[in-house]
Parts: structure tokens; sequence; C-alpha cells
């Protein structure tokens, strides 16, 4: 299966600042290519479901204090990125 890719805002601007701050993008790109093709993540990843407000929603490791937060459709074959960033960009408020 391939799903289709799908930014949100959130991760729009998150991505933006991934750049700023000089992240090898490239990690950020192989690691959706994987998951757009449906393909198994390793271990190292540690993806796993959300709770609470973020229910519906996983996250994986792309490095200790990098994460992708993300939602797949099957029905629909969608992969939303929902945001990037540290483990303080994406749940301090």
């Amino acid at each position: 299966m391939i799903y289709e890719v799908i930014w949100t805002s959130r991760f729009k601007k998150s991505y933006k600042l991934c750049q700023k701050r000089g992240l090898p993008l490239q990690e950020l790109k192989d690691v959706v290519e994987l998951l757009r093709t449906d393909q198994a993540l390793d271990a190292k990843y540690h993806d796993h479901e959300l709770v609470g407000e973020f229910h519906g929603t996983r996250e994986l490791h792309i490095r200790p204090d990098w994460l992708l937060c993300y939602r797949k459709n099957q029905g629909i074959l969608t992969l939303t990125l929902v945001a990037t960033g540290s483990h303080s960009d994406l749940f301090s408020k």
C-alpha cells in the first residue's frame, strides 16, 4: 500500500523550525518514506500511540529528542504529518 502524505499547517511550521535548527532533514524524509510505503519501522524509532488529547495520533523518535507525530488512515490511505520537533516543542503549553 502507498499512502498519500498530507502536511498539516502545524507540521509545515515545525518543519521550517527544524530546517533553521540545522537538523538532518533526510532522516525525517527517510522515516516518512517508510511510513508512506507501509514498511515496518525499526525498534529504534520507538513508535507508539499517544493517549489523552492526542488519542489517534502516533509518535516516533527520529533521534532521542526529535519526534514525528503522525496519523495513518488505512481506509482512505492517507498519512497525515501532524508535527515534528523536540519534546518541549510538541508537548509544552
